[in-house]
């Protein structure tokens, strides 16, 4: 089966993502991961006027095998629904701004999560590799 970071509908942060799945450390693959927005599922447990606020993003917070606390977010809505396919709503977020107001605790982020180019990043390594200055 063809991935859609194969295909050429791809997004940049999808091709972003396979570039680093071969090599964590290309410094262009993760600046186009910073630079791009990624969608960050709301809960149905969320009022609208939470899910709506510019001014805070509510984080769900999945629990991983063995207990690691991990946040989902999404290249796409294809990405999203194959992974939670329960949640109909999101709000589309820069990665960079995202990550550069990173809790400090154990929280780590997983980007494309059921994905062949999913990439899952601790805490500090949001905040390191991920983090840009806001404009």
């Amino acid at each position: 089966m063809e991935t859609p970071a194969n295909h050429e509908n791809a997004t940049p942060a999808q091709r972003a993502l396979d570039v680093l799945a071969v090599n964590a450390e290309d410094p262009a693959a993760l600046d186009t991961l910073a630079g791009s927005d990624v969608l960050i599922p709301v809960p149905d447990d969320v009022s609208d006027e939470d899910a709506t606020n510019p001014a805070a993003v509510a984080l769900p917070v999945l629990e991983q095998p063995g207990g690691v606390p991990v946040v989902p977010v999404f290249t796409s809505e294809l990405e999203m629904s194959q992974l939670l396919p329960f949640i109909s709503r999101y709000r589309l977020v820069p990665l960079g701004a995202l990550a550069s107001q990173w809790p400090a605790d154990d929280l780590s982020l997983t980007i494309d999560g059921s994905s062949p180019h999913g990439l899952t990043l601790t805490s500090e390594g949001v905040r390191t590799l991920l983090a840009r200055p806001q404009s």
